[in-house]
């Protein structure tokens, strides 16, 4: 199943043989599986990368093709009777993962082109590396066992290193004065945030480990659940000037103390203790502390401890993320800045607090003060991660999103691991920055570092924002696992049932079938714009012009009701349906309100909504070159592909070669840059 000798061939065997009893089901996917084999998701996962080096969702498409490889050798069924027993519930998807597995086309292994093609020894190599495994696989094998020996003079055994993956659980105050928790608390945070800074460590959030607070699990089970093979727990207590302070660091796996230290120090020794615990829980792991990193550990937030002690307090509240937090901070904040007044992370965290206070309040009333204290906290430590969100929390504030960037991508330069930043790096290339690599990548970092934070809503709604992304970006299969995990978390998810419908279209083609789906979410809530309009597109997309006309009525009356401007790209539909319908004059209204769209659109969709434009207006060259200038763009949706062909409008395009060509080449491009983000992300773990 993978390109390395199993380690568990048992294992992989009986799942193996698992998905093929349930070879028809498009449905079963790793959830399915993980209950068959009476298993968690987490540690089917975990299993099947070790053994593979695959996820489980490539797993299970892999067994899937080596299925429909064998049926199509038998030369005895077509391309799309083979992609329905093998679990495609689209033909078109079943060819591109072929293609992208195998390197030739379903119709190529049908005609016997393959076994010509060994034949003659004219084969590719990425088809050779997978025909010949046995021979190429063991050569490369022993090569790398040879140059293993060479360069470390040490024994060579088959087990793989752990991922170097760590979780800071919070420490107990083993004070009898529960007062002193938030100083207990703060030397929980800073050795988090220490080990954050490190890029070769991956460490879970904050808000993912505040739940095992008070916890009765095993370090197995906890483990488990965030995803991480290492744990470190830790007591203190502080009596008079002394901090008292035990730290252990332990294997998951094997629940065994690899590292721990008692350590006994005066309070105003509490930044190096800080500091030698993070290196030593790093040496421990081994993993690469860079100059510049430990630079940034060793940094001292402050001279001055009671400057500091105000902090903590402040901390205790402000990470409450309520109004009344914030609101208890601030004044703590600002009694650290009177006894230092160059505290950078004071001044950072008063901007933050009043950032979420006006978004909490639904109010635009401290815009200065989040700007203000924003530049002085970069004035007094411009390397600082807080720092550089504060001053791009103040640049969304204003809406000036593409200045928000540069601060957001160094502040995650100083803090790989901030969740905080990559939360919101995720969002803005969602909505306001469009770029759907980019929205994937953090979309799942996110979820990696906040594998158990919040509720289960707030999980539901995680999930629901990376199926966006990862369907967005054509990961089809990926996207259906991830919508069904926020069903999971949260059956009445407002917005999952929508997606989810529009993801089995993705996958089986079956319009009807996802139009029924959508109007039966929308009998939930007629007033959903959002789904109004997706109804009326579908019946759009099948020349159902009496029905289209139905639901964009009832979409434009609403817009007007609402006095909102929203989803102007449809404007152009809308119109053309309502010519159809003999409305002509309001038709105009529509098709000049579009053109106008056009051209104030600054985004990469521009040559796609220009050639709209002009295949409507029979200027057939125009919109061929503009669809050409489309095809030079990255990181475009994948709704493009499934939608564009389909659409009335591009019909009497069709007539033209240009036009098959041009399309072919978006589609080509697309499933390029696919394939080239599917190995980055891999290759960082994130998928």
């Amino acid at each position: 199943m993978s390109n390395t000798p199993n380690i568990e061939p048992e294992f992989i065997k009986l799942a193996e043989g698992i998905v093929l009893k349930n070879l028809s089901n498009e449905q079963f996917g790793v959830s399915e599986l993980a209950e068959v084999m009476d298993m968690s998701r987490s540690s089917l996962l975990r299993k099947i990368k070790k053994n593979t080096f695959l996820s489980a969702s490539q797993f299970i498409r892999q067994v899937r093709l080596q299925k429909g490889m064998e049926l199509l050798r038998q030369n005895s069924l077509t391309v799309s009777e083979i992609s329905y027993q093998v679990g495609f519930g689209s033909t078109s998807y079943f060819i591109k993962c072929f293609r992208e597995h195998y390197g030739l086309s379903p119709g190529e292994v049908g005609k016997g082109s393959l076994e010509v093609e060994m034949e003659q020894e004219e084969v590719r190599p990425h088809l050779l590396k997978r025909n010949l495994w046995w021979t190429v696989g063991t050569v490369l094998l022993i090569l790398l066992a040879v140059v293993f020996l060479f360069l470390n003079k040490s024994n060579v055994t088959s087990e793989v290193k752990p991922e170097k993956s760590i979780a800071v659980l919070p420490f107990k105050n083993e004070s009898n004065d529960s007062t002193n928790l938030y100083f207990v608390n703060g030397l929980m945070e800073s050795a988090l945030g220490n080990l954050q800074k490190i890029e070769d460590l991956r460490v879970i959030s904050r808000t993912s480990v505040e739940k095992y607070r008070n916890t009765e699990k095993g370090i197995t089970e906890i483990a488990e659940e965030l995803n991480v093979n290492y744990l470190v727990e830790g007591s203190g207590q502080r009596v008079g000037d002394q901090v008292l302070l035990n730290v252990q660091l332990i294997e998951a796996t094997s629940d065994k103390r690899i590292w721990g230290a008692q350590y006994s120090h005066k309070v105003s020794d509490v930044f190096a203790l800080q500091n030698e615990v993070a290196q030593k829980i790093a040496a421990a792991i081994e993993v690469v502390v860079t100059p510049a990193e430990l630079e940034q550990i060793e940094k001292k937030p402050t001279d001055n401890l009671i400057a500091y002690d105000y902090y903590l307090k402040a901390l205790s509240f402000f990470y409450k993320r309520t109004i009344e937090g914030y609101k208890e901070a601030i004044p703590l904040f600002e009694e650290a800045i009177g006894e230092d007044p160059k505290f950078a992370l004071a001044y950072a965290n008063i901007s933050i607090s009043y950032y979420y206070l006006d978004m909490l309040q639904n109010q635009k009333q401290y815009k200065e003060q989040i700007n203000n204290y924003a530049d002085k906290a970069l004035l007094y430590d411009p390397k600082s991660d807080i720092s550089l969100i504060a001053k791009a929390l103040y640049y969304i504030y204003d809406e000036e999103y593409r200045l928000a960037l540069p601060h957001l991508e160094k502040a995650l330069e100083y803090n790989p691991n901030s969740s905080a930043v990559v939360k919101v790096l995720a969002l803005l290339y969602a909505n306001n920055i469009p770029d759907t690599a980019k929205h994937l990548k953090y979309a799942l970092l996110g979820v990696q570092l906040d594998i158990a934070a919040d509720d289960s809503i707030a999980k539901s709604y995680t999930y629901l924002n990376l199926s966006h992304a990862l369907i967005q970006t054509g990961f089809v299969e990926e996207a259906l696992t991830a919508i069904n995990k926020s069903l999971d978390y949260a059956p009445d998810n407002y917005y999952a049932p929508y997606l989810k419908a529009m993801i089995l279209f993705a996958k089986n083609g079956d319009i009807e079938r996802a139009t029924k789906l959508l109007e039966q979410n929308l009998q939930k809530d007629t007033t959903r714009l959002d789904i109004l309009q997706e109804v009326a597109n579908f019946y759009y997309y099948q020349e159902d012009y009496d029905n289209a006309f139905l639901y964009f009525k009832k979409f434009v009356d609403a817009k007007e009701k609402l006095e909102i401007d929203s989803y102007p790209q449809e404007d152009i539909k809308i119109g053309f349906v309502y010519e159809k319908m003999g409305l002509k004059a309001k038709a105009v209204d529509f098709f000049k309100d579009y053109a106008d769209y056009c051209e104030k659109d600054e985004s990469i969709y521009k040559s796609a909504s220009m050639a709209l434009k002009y295949a409507r207006e029979g200027k057939y060259d125009q919109a061929i070159k503009q669809l050409n200038i489309f095809a030079s763009q990255d990181n475009y949706q994948y709704w493009i592909l499934l939608f564009m062909r389909m659409d009335p409008i591009m019909k009497p395009l069709k007539r033209y070669q240009d036009f098959e060509e041009v399309m072919q080449k978006i589609e080509d491009r697309f499933w390029e840059n696919q394939t080239k983000l599917r190995k980055s992300l891999e290759e960082k773990r994130l998928i």
